[in-house]
């Protein structure tokens, strides 16, 4: 039997694999590819998250496609609402015929002789494995682990009597009405779901080892929903967009270059909503400067509301050991709780944790130097989409799609068969691909490829820069193998 063979194998139909997919065949209408789903159903991350308030942790403006505009209104959008515009994305360009669900991408060995890489794919549906080959292997997979959580080891968790629930399993029918909830952790998950929850506990309480950074903005651009109603869609998005990059990197270089000065402006903010005697200083002012952790954005300032409303409480200690009623904490503070809701993180898992071998090696990726971003040290003809950790994830994968297709494109332009990036500069210095020091990124660090101290291994998160060296940078640039 004849093994089937693609050009593009895009492995992933969540946002940016849908992404990938309109720009392969927008920008290499001549090349062959289909979209592996391991899951039965599109949009990643936005259909796998149910628990309530789901929301976006950026702008829909960058969060959403060049190509396709935001027309929503509310500018934080939620869960439902964005899985919807990636179903209506996929409708609309014929992609959604292109995906194969049920089918989970288990191995891939590349062969430079045959300049193919043959994949294992697992068919749920089937309950059997097929082979499949491809001349590009463009990874979509996200970066955490969809199967489960990151969840600690506390003392006493055996003991505790009520209900443990991580937001990424969260049950379809959870009934919290007048449940007393406490939510561990202070991360976007944890404030988006604190202040939702509070519409039927009878009080919520988010437990945190440590505070985060907490920005509150409109959930509606004011301005972006004027130029709508005036001028046509894609002018209105395309300025509102590029309003939102520009005034983003803006806030970043300033949080970099006088990060005392943000930290206090943030800080400020927050004792300005919630009143001179609430104590900010404990439970909202960090110990590490701004963007050495993602900052969370709160639409609305909702948490802030549900705070001064007393429909919620925020409680900055450690845990002792849970008990058959809730929590003790390391200062003597027991928590009664009916609910435990464990926002403590995800567990980051590269490419889904695929196995890739090269001409009979396995490839060990903690060995490897990041390429721009998007592929790999001595990897043939792989690429993968992962977002920035400063601006939305959007904007750093659609320029990844581009640059694919231009290498695609000139590849076949000069009859090249395989694309691999070679370091031959032995100062060249490992630093970690990732500058941030959250917990589900340090626990993952010893497992993920490095980046260079030097360009084209460095990764800049700066779309600016990205954009002037994806779109235009020379592909022949010394670095990238071709043959």
């Amino acid at each position: 039997m004849t093994t089937e063979h693609l050009d593009v194998l895009i492995v992933g139909a969540g946002l940016s694999g849908i992404g990938a997919a309109y720009y392969l065949q927008a920008n290499c209408p001549q090349k062959s590819y289909a979209v592996l789903e391991g899951r039965e159903a599109m949009g990643g991350t936005w259909d796998l998250f149910r628990y309530p308030g789901v929301r976006s942790d950026s702008d829909m403006y960058t969060l959403g496609y060049t190509f396709r505009p935001w027309t929503n209104p509310k500018a934080i959008a939620d869960g439902p609402s964005i899985l919807q515009y990636i179903k209506d994305t996929a409708a609309e360009y014929g992609i959604d015929r292109k995906i194969r669900y049920g089918h989970r991408l288990c191995s891939a060995s590349w062969s430079s002789q045959d300049a193919k890489w043959t994949v294992e794919v697992q068919r749920t549906a089937e309950g059997d494995t097929v082979q499949l080959t491809c001349s590009f292997l463009f990874m979509c997979t996200g970066y955490y682990s969809y199967e489960r959580g990151y969840l600690p080891d506390w003392p006493g968790m055996d003991d505790f009597q009520g209900q443990f629930v991580h937001p990424q399993q969260w049950p379809e029918n959870l009934d919290y009405s007048g449940k007393r909830v406490v939510i561990i952790g202070s991360g976007a998950t944890a404030v988006t779901l604190a202040p939702s929850m509070t519409d039927k506990a009878a009080h919520v309480t988010m437990l945190q080892r440590s505070p985060t950074y907490i920005v509150s903005l409109p959930a509606e651009d004011a301005l972006a929903n004027w130029m709508n109603a005036r001028l046509p869609k894609r002018l209105a998005y395309t300025i509102t967009r590029w309003k939102v990059i520009l005034l983003n990197i803006i806030f970043f270089y300033m949080a970099r270059w006088r990060p005392q000065a943000t930290k206090r402006q943030i800080v400020k903010m927050v004792k300005d909503t919630l009143g001179p005697e609430y104590d900010v200083d404990t439970h909202f002012t960090p110990n590490y400067n701004p963007w050495d952790q993602r900052l969370c954005l709160v639409p609305d300032g909702d948490l802030f509301e549900a705070i001064k409303a007393g429909k919620m409480s925020v409680v900055t200690d450690h845990i002792e050991t849970f008990t058959e009623n809730g929590i003790r904490l390391r200062s003597g503070q027991e928590i009664e709780a009916d609910i435990v809701v464990t926002a403590t993180g995800l567990v980051m898992k590269l490419m889904d944790g695929v196995t890739l071998v090269v001409d009979g090696k396995p490839v060990e990726f903690r060995e490897t130097f990041a390429y721009k971003g998007m592929m790999y040290s001595d990897v043939p003809n792989l690429a993968s989409a992962f977002g920035y950790t400063n601006a939305s994830w959007t904007l750093k994968c659609e320029l990844t799609s581009q640059y694919v297709c231009r290498m695609l494109n000139y590849m076949e332009e000069h009859g090249y068969r395989q694309a691999t990036p070679r370091n031959h500069d032995p100062s060249l210095q490992k630093i970690p691909v990732v500058n941030f020091t959250s917990g589900y990124v340090q626990r993952a660090l010893g497992a993920v490829p490095s980046q260079g101290s030097k360009r084209p291994w460095k990764v800049y998160q700066n779309y600016l820069m990205d954009m002037l060296t994806l779109r235009l940078g020379a592909l022949e640039d010394g670095v990238m193998e071709f043959r």
